[in-house]
């Protein structure tokens, strides 16, 4: 299978998807968001997309693994201990699944994120030791009950969003 290699200059890319912040989330500001999807992987398990939203603070759970680089505009994450940070261009961060945030951007923020499913230990690990194996033996590719059982278990184990209770 012929695999295309993505190339974007993410302060150029046109951001086409218009999105919210969800209204039980939002503490102040205003709630639309843009983003654009650069690519996903192969198995649909990653993506990585551009986002931006303008002066606005709000709450935030983690669904998935991201990863992101800021490009432009700062922000004000407080954790779940209370603790500040801010994060300006040039800044890398990392929120594993299951994170809650509170954020607070005074202007405009905008960063290329990296997002992951998360699939659990145990499904990473046996997915791992599957991969290893099938690369000892010489195959390379990917096969298609791994993936299934993988989404399975992902869609199945999730954790259900922080404000559906």
């Amino acid at each position: 299978m012929s695999k295309s290699i993505m190339l974007a200059n993410p302060a150029t890319v046109v951001l086409d998807e218009v999105g919210s912040i969800p209204p039980d989330w939002l503490l102040d500001g205003q709630p639309e968001t843009r983003s654009k999807i650069l690519v996903r992987t192969h198995d649909w398990i990653a993506h990585v997309v551009v986002w931006e939203c303008g002066a606005v603070s709000y709450k935030w759970h983690y669904n998935q693994d991201e990863a992101y680089i800021v490009l432009s505009g700062e922000g004000f994450m407080t954790d779940e201990t209370g603790v500040e940070r801010r994060f300006g261009p040039g800044d890398v961060a990392y929120f594993p699944a299951g994170t809650n945030t509170t954020w607070r951007h005074p202007d405009h923020f905008k960063k290329v994120a990296f997002l992951k499913e998360s699939i659990g230990r145990p499904v990473g690990f046996g997915l791992k030791v599957w991969n290893k194996l099938l690369r000892t033996v010489g195959f390379t590719g990917n096969p298609p009950l791994m993936l299934a059982l993988a989404a399975w278990t992902a869609w199945n184990f999730r954790e259900p969003p922080s404000h559906l209770g």
